[in-house]
């Protein structure tokens, strides 16, 4: 195995232990002897490719949401292809679930889910709406309903919510989503 490979190999050792132990333990506990312990390697490893755990959180944090292509739907579909879209995120994205839980009780978690959000549904929100320039609000409020309903469903695993089908959650879900995108300002 070539020097590349093993460092990449190392690499994603270190971001997948980095990740579950994120999750597991919230980032205060989490520790890089603990996550250095899980992906089999030396704590100074850690260290050189990432500086600091704050560098590795960072990371092993790194969210690319994979939105869809709004613009192209008829504009009354727009709420219900995003909620669509994160319920598909969030069932099959460890990644996604551990920053949410992570974010609710620690600073940096928090803030590294708000970039990503107004990062991310920023420019989607100011794709479809009906003033660009309100468009952070509007991506603000989209993101308090699907992140609420991922801290609900998949963290905190509420009854009613958990026992919900996809496709209820998306007819209760998507018309609000909707509305904060497209709909005139109050």
């Amino acid at each position: 195995m070539t020097t590349a490979r093993r460092s990449d190999a190392t690499r994603s050792a270190i971001l997948e232990a980095a990740r579950e132990r994120f999750a597991a333990d919230g980032y205060e506990r989490a520790t890089i002897r603990a996550i250095a312990r899980d992906a089999g390697i030396d704590p100074s490893m850690v260290m050189r490719y990432y500086g600091n755990k704050e560098g590795l959180f960072t990371a092993a944090t790194a969210v690319e949401l994979d939105l869809p292509e709004l613009g192209a739907l008829p504009a009354r579909h727009v709420g219900a292809s995003l909620v669509t879209h994160f319920l598909d995120r969030w069932e099959r994205d460890d990644v996604l679930t551990g920053l949410l839980r992570v974010g609710v009780t620690n600073e940096a978690g928090a803030e590294r889910m708000q970039a990503i959000f107004a990062g991310q549904i920023g420019p989607l929100a100011a794709g479809v709406c009906p003033d660009p320039a309100d468009a952070p609000r509007r991506a603000g409020l989209v993101a308090s309903q699907i992140l609420g309903m991922a801290l609900a469903r998949y963290v905190l695993r509420l009854g009613p919510l958990v026992e919900m089908s996809r496709e209820d959650v998306v007819a209760w879900l998507g018309p609000t989503v909707q509305r904060y995108l497209t709909a005139e300002a109050p």
